[in-house]
């Protein structure tokens, strides 16, 4: 099947690992133009050196922490207009909740909510102008599902489930579309890194631990694993294209079935 998405720029935040590489590679792959992001220079020069070897479009990368408004700044004077942009930039962190200090619920809402909302707000005009556009918000099963063990970061992913929405009720009538997207558990380089150290921590192997998460944190999974970050990003490629364009105000659920909703 042919995306269309040939001489389509896309910019994807924080897209040198994981679920935003993943997406920037199936995208380049596309024949988009694709623009990495990272907080180092050495990171994203690896990530758009890793890149050019399948794209089929041109790669770049701007390094830069974009939850600081400054940064974005920067970003949008040096690539002042995108076809796509993916909000993927995010952080995720287990505490309980009563020792999280205000500060981190602060820290959380500037990188998880308010880097995309920056980001929109800057490139939906570009958007308006030339009549398409696609926005995309990488948010969570837990936007849906609280987890008790990270409510702060629930808290930030119900909320870009919210401004999508209503992001797509302010351009209804146009060929922009806005979407969030809602991952389960995926086995991106953070959660990797975490769950070998709690297997690590509980003496138990990696395949252990996995079949004991499904079991008994995320017993609703369907799939009874984690997702590949290449299954996420089918979704959100597929969701870039001119071939989605009705498909617009969803939150669209790559969750392995956790979510235990029809709708």
């Amino acid at each position: 099947m042919d995306l269309q998405l040939t001489n389509k720029t896309a910019f994807i935040s924080g897209s040198t690992a994981g679920i935003g590489f993943a997406i920037a590679n199936a995208l380049a792959e596309e024949g988009a133009n694709i623009i990495v992001n990272g907080r180092s220079e050495a990171s994203v020069k690896q990530a758009v050196e890793s890149l050019k070897t399948t794209a089929k479009g041109e790669v770049t990368g701007f390094a830069g922490d974009l939850s600081l408004a400054s940064e974005a700044a920067k970003l949008t004077e040096q690539y002042p207009k995108v076809d796509i942009l993916i909000n993927n930039l995010g952080i995720f962190e287990p505490v309980p909740f009563e020792e999280i200090p205000d500060e981190d619920w602060l820290r959380f809402f500037e990188v998880n909510v308010l880097s995309g909302v920056r980001l929109t707000r800057a490139y939906l005009p570009a958007m308006k102008q030339q009549n398409w556009g696609r926005v995309i918000f990488i948010s969570s099963e837990s936007g849906v599902q609280i987890p008790h063990e990270m409510i702060h970061y629930g808290m930030t992913k119900a909320a870009q489930i919210a401004i999508a929405r209503g992001l797509a009720e302010q351009v209804a009538g146009t060929d922009i579309t806005v979407n969030s997207v809602l991952p389960g558990p995926t086995s991106s380089r953070g959660v990797e890194t975490f769950v070998s150290d709690l297997a690590e921590k509980e003496g138990q192997s990696i395949e252990a631990f996995e079949k004991d998460f499904f079991a008994n944190v995320r017993p609703t999974s369907l799939i009874k694993r984690f997702a590949t970050t290449e299954e996420v990003a089918s979704m959100v490629c597929y969701l870039s294209s001119p071939l989605a364009s009705a498909t617009t105000g969803a939150a669209v659920r790559v969750d392995g079935g956790v979510i235990k909703s029809a709708f």
